[in-house]
């Protein structure tokens, strides 16, 4: 159950918005072996005045930043940060430019399913991967 934010800046993935979506979600599938179906994820631009990136970085700068369940080892972490970075390679996004952050947070801190924690449902696929 992954929410997740793509941030660029405006201009270059206009036209691509649903292929950077699918490998963003792909890699989030492979490497957390989430649902296919499990997916939120979101687009934002910002014009290039507002989006300060750090030096040596090019203008296809992308952070990716994902609340996400606790409990995945380090193992699942690299694997995400490999495959979230390869994915975006086929867009021309250097490996380099590409910064992903995890924001974990416990289950009884999600209300889902209408409005139940969701450390008191079953979730369907497993955490600790």
């Amino acid at each position: 159950m992954p929410h997740v934010r793509i941030e660029v800046v405006r201009g270059w993935a206009a036209d691509l918005k649903p292929a950077l979506i699918k490998a963003v979600h792909g890699a989030l599938v492979e490497a957390l072996r989430i649902p296919t179906w499990d997916r939120v994820v979101a687009i934002v631009e910002h014009a290039p005045e507002d989006f300060a990136i750090p030096p040596r970085r090019g203008p296809r700068f992308t952070v990716v930043s994902i609340t996400l369940f606790s409990g995945r080892t380090i193992d699942a972490k690299r694997a995400l940060y490999r495959a979230v970075v390869g994915n975006l390679a086929q867009f021309g996004v250097p490996a380099d430019d590409v910064v992903v952050v995890l924001n974990e947070q416990p289950r009884e801190n999600w209300g889902v399913r209408g409005g139940v924690p969701a450390s008191e449902i079953e979730l369907g696929f497993k955490v600790d991967v």
